[in-house]
């Protein structure tokens, strides 16, 4: 496995149409591999395809709700590999939530996205799955989503700014 260098915006390849994956080659596994050292490497939750310059419809995902009420441990997080997914349904009901991306390094925003989707795509064999997203995996899911159709959290937020300055008010406060 090899850690890629994430791509930045104003890179074009973040702002492309994906193209669907139609062949389950061995250099798939790879890049799937690829990409889940790579998203582990740089402390991501999720990681698209074009992130690391690749022009294909491929997310990956690792996400562990906190503690449960009834649990004294955290949960393992679970890892969620999709290729050319979609989402299929949607709630009606939108949160508001803060969102950073690794491609657009030192910014925050606040974006809106639904509470609740309903994703359908590939596994990495090949085969059809389904996945029902709540919460924080919904909006990890939505927000890898975007970056195959070159949309980025940007584009959808309502407030955007820079780590640093919030950093700095917030040393001086206290």
């Amino acid at each position: 496995m090899t850690v890629r260098k994430i791509v930045t915006f104003p890179a074009p390849i973040l702002r492309t149409q994906t193209r669907k994956v139609i062949h389950f080659s061995p250099e798939l596994q790879y890049l799937i591999s690829d990409m889940i050292e790579t998203m582990r490497k740089t402390h991501g939750v999720g990681l698209a395809a074009p992130q690391i310059g690749v022009d294909k419809q491929l997310i990956v995902v690792e996400y562990s709700s906190d503690i449960e009420p009834s649990d004294e441990i955290p949960k393992a997080p679970y890892l969620y590999v999709m290729i050319n997914p979609e989402i299929s349904d949607r709630s009606s009901d939108q949160v508001k939530g803060i969102e950073a991306c690794l491609s657009i390094p030192g910014l925050c925003g606040e974006v809106e996205r639904h509470e609740s989707i309903r994703v359908k795509g590939l596994d990495r064999q090949g085969h059809a799955i389904e996945q029902n997203a709540d919460g924080w995996l919904a909006r990890i899911f939505q927000h890898e989503i975007d970056h195959l159709h070159g949309v980025l959290y940007t584009d959808r937020a309502t407030k955007v700014w820079r780590v640093r300055d919030k950093i700095e008010e917030f040393s001086q406060a206290i």
